[in-house]
């Protein structure tokens, strides 16, 4: 065999052992979905609109929405981080409920506006616009808004629920 051939056959099995065979393909494509899962997995946006310091909600107590009836301001000596947010509440007895299940007492949308994210936006919300529907907080922007919310509660339910997770990302108006 010529010197010459012996390179290029040396070139082939060289360049044949950077090929990545079925089984790293495989292995890519799993760690590929993983992270993709990592990322769907990752914390949502939480409404800290108006804080300075990431306080949620404007300081209201989610807890006292669903124990006392409506909205009460949290303390700050009644506080703890969770999702990347301050969240404050009326007593220690609502935050040792909220600690103990977070999910049960977490606003809908991260606490953003609940009509909003179901036009597809990211907005403030005012603590006394609000609703319980099937045991989940949902917050609006004002009273004439949760009004029209709730005229069609479902139907923007359904809308926000789409919307909301290609929202993670979206600006804040």
């Amino acid at each position: 065999m010529s010197a010459l051939r012996q390179g290029q056959e040396g070139r082939g099995q060289e360049r044949r052992r950077f090929l990545p065979d079925r089984r790293s393909l495989i292995l890519l494509a799993v760690a590929a979905l993983a992270a993709s899962g990592a990322q769907a997995g990752k914390a949502r946006p939480v409404n800290t609109l108006g804080s300075s310091d990431g306080v949620a909600i404007r300081g209201y107590d989610p807890v006292a929405y669903f124990r006392d009836g409506g909205p009460r301001l949290g303390k700050p000596e009644f506080s703890v981080w969770h999702g990347g947010a301050l969240w404050r509440f009326a007593s220690a007895e609502h935050k040792a409920l909220f600690e103990a299940d977070p999910e049960r007492y977490l606003p809908a949308y991260g606490g953003f506006c609940a009509y909003g994210t179901s036009r597809g936006y990211l907005v403030k919300i005012e603590p006394e616009a609000w609703s319980i529907v099937e045991g989940r907080l949902y917050l609006n922007y004002d009273l004439d808004v949760r009004k029209t919310w709730l005229g069609a509660t479902p139907k923007y339910i359904a809308r926000a629920d789409r919307n909301w997770p290609g929202l993670n990302a979206a600006p804040i108006r």
